[in-house]
């Protein structure tokens, strides 16, 4: 290893408020209560072990053992450090209260060999030892243990793709036989060379059977006197997954830099929070994984962003959310009202659910995230439902499906067959096939010859998902024809394309203050530039009362209406004066 990732960052204030923003510290619930407790007992408030400005002594030990006994045993002891002052943030190199203890430790064979290597902490009072043999040195009262594993098993995957042309692969060979001697997913050792141990600097009178969670899993209460001993905690927040590497036989030496700093109730509060899982989550253990390097980008824009931007940021993402649901309730509520078909795209909408179903599938072929898979397949539902209101859609039970099952029977609706709309959607798909499937075409030709895949059924839905990727907004552009053809975009549910264009506009700060693919910066810049002419489509086409609406009415069917009707009596006056609330409900 010639150099080693950076030190743990040290945060501003600015920082933290910011990570207690984005963070779930708000969803405390009721802690677990003390089954050693009488019910109806007065619970005692307690005290740190430790008062401030004790003068403590730090033993470090790293083991293959996971309990440490071990203690005459000079090779085990990594570090030791005298009179260190508990709750003082003055002292140390920096003058910040830390101290810092590099060493590069021989492997033993089973660690190369995927075994565990622990750290065992101990803090003592000054004058006393971590030994429980050495009689009169030990003291139950003045020490303080935390034991943690320092290396971390991760899950390596081999995926098993190769031309399917001329059957050849990339791939190193020596994880090809790894592969088929460990099977497709190998469970590997993995290292990082940074720890910080954090002894909370708190004194608050905890009461047992009432600390809140997470933080009741750290606060430790000794049985006899009640008391509650200082906190240990290993931070390793700031250790990136990108900079973990495999331990294997090529290592010659594991190097360690531990790092011993105080630490605010406050800032340890944030970070617990963070490191916290819920018992009651469901999720396998890969998704763990998974969020774990997702939450790198998030770090890393928290390491490398101004912080005034971060937060701009997380502002602009409360929006962003507001957005999407208003989004979501406006197309659903357009759809769901919809009269008439006049003037819309009824074969982007097919086209949509093809893209949706495309989607996730390939995303279930890739194993990706499932709160990804769970938000697609909704996406999807909600695509499936569309087709029932821009489509007639009914059971056949007459010609059933191989005489067992009914048939599905889709017909175009009246108001979209007897409308010029059918003809400008056929033909605007009809110009957009002239340069869609030549694309697609190449792009299928390059994929196959130039891209591994596992098996064919692979590489359709890799080659389908890159192309709609690439080529998918082109399939917005059909409701652009029809709207220049029927010079009018009174049909569109403004409300919704507002939204997601301004969501649209949200992901592109996304899209640059996170490290994201090139390609989705792109493909959130090509949504702005349809929208843009969405809108000039609307200052170009100005309001007339004799278009029709997108509910299937015009301003000249509300006057013929008025005028037709005669005039109310007292009774149906009465009647259509309606409260002021039920007018605004309207």
């Amino acid at each position: 290893i010639d150099t080693l990732p950076p030190q743990p960052h040290r945060l501003s204030n600015i920082e933290i408020f910011i990570i207690w923003a984005i963070s779930s510290w708000f969803r405390r619930g009721p802690s677990t209560p003390d089954p050693s407790t009488p019910a109806g007992a007065p619970r005692v408030p307690s005290r740190n072990l430790f008062p401030k400005d004790t003068l403590m002594d730090l033993y470090v030990y790293v083991s293959q053992e996971e309990v440490f006994s071990d203690f005459n045993n000079t090779d085990a002891l990594f570090w030791f450090h005298r009179d260190l002052v508990y709750g003082d943030w003055t002292t140390g190199e920096d003058g910040d209260g830390c101290y810092q203890h590099y060493k590069e430790m021989d492997i033993p064979e089973k660690i190369q060999q995927n075994g565990s290597l622990y750290i065992h902490i101990y803090f003592t009072k000054s004058g006393f030892h971590p030994d429980p043999k050495r009689k009169g040195q030990y003291r139950r009262l003045a020490t303080v243990h935390a034991t943690r594993m320092l290396n971390k098993y991760k899950r390596r995957k081999f995926l098993k793709t190769k031309n399917l042309l001329t059957g050849e692969t990339e791939a190193d060979p020596e994880m090809i036989k790894r592969a088929e001697s460990h099977g497709p997913v190998e469970i590997i050792s993995h290292w990082h060379p940074n720890l910080t141990i954090n002894m909370v600097d708190d004194h608050t009178a905890w009461v047992k059977g009432s600390v809140p969670p997470p933080l009741d899993q750290y606060v430790k209460f000794d049985a006899v006197s009640g008391d509650y001993y200082p906190i240990v905690y290993f931070n390793d927040y700031w250790n990136l997954q990108k900079d973990y590497y495999p331990i294997n036989e090529t290592l010659k030496s594991l190097p360690l830099r531990l790092s011993y700093c105080p630490l605010s109730l406050w800032r340890w509060q944030l970070y617990a929070a963070q490191n916290a899982r819920s018992p009651w989550n469901f999720l396998p253990e890969d998704t763990y994984e998974q969020s774990d390097e997702d939450q790198d980008s998030v770090k890393v824009a928290l390491l490398e962003t101004n912080p005034y931007l971060l937060g701009l940021t997380i502002v602009v993402s409360i929006v962003h959310s507001i957005f999407e649901f208003l989004a979501f309730k406006n197309d659903i509520q357009f759809w769901n009202s919809r009269q008439s078909l006049e003037g819309l795209s009824v074969r982007s909408i097919i086209f949509g659910v093809f893209q949706s179903l495309v989607v996730l599938l390939y995303i279930l072929d890739n194993e990706t995230n499932f709160v990804v898979q769970v938000s697609v397949f909704i996406g999807l539902l909600i695509d499936l439902w569309k087709i029932t209101k821009v489509m007639d859609v009914k059971l056949d039970r007459e010609n059933k499906f191989a005489g067992v099952f009914p048939r599905l029977v889709f017909k175009d609706k009246s108001t979209y067959v007897e409308s010029s709309t059918k003809i400008y959607d056929d033909m605007a798909f009809k110009y957009l096939s002239w340069l869609l499937y030549p694309l697609f075409g190449c792009y299928a030709v390059y994929s196959l010859l130039y891209v591994e895949h596992k098996g064919w059924y692979s590489w359709v839905l890799s080659m389908l998902y890159g192309f709609l990727l690439t080529f998918g907004f082109i399939t917005m552009t059909p409701q652009l024809f029809i709207n220049y053809k029927m010079k009018s975009v009174a049909h569109l549910p403004w409300r919704m394309l507002t939204y997601k264009a301004l969501n649209t506009f949200i992901d592109d700060l996304f899209a640059f203050v996170i490290k994201m693919p090139m390609m989705y910066r792109i493909g959130c810049l090509r949504d702005d530039v349809v929208f843009f002419i969405y809108l000039y489509q609307r200052w170009i086409y100005r309001v007339d009362p004799n278009r029709v609406n997108e509910f299937g009415t015009s301003g000249v069917d509300h006057a013929q209406n008025n005028t037709a009707a005669p005039a109310p009596d007292a009774a149906s006056a009465a009647i259509t004066d309606k409260p002021e609330g039920e007018k605004k409900n309207d």
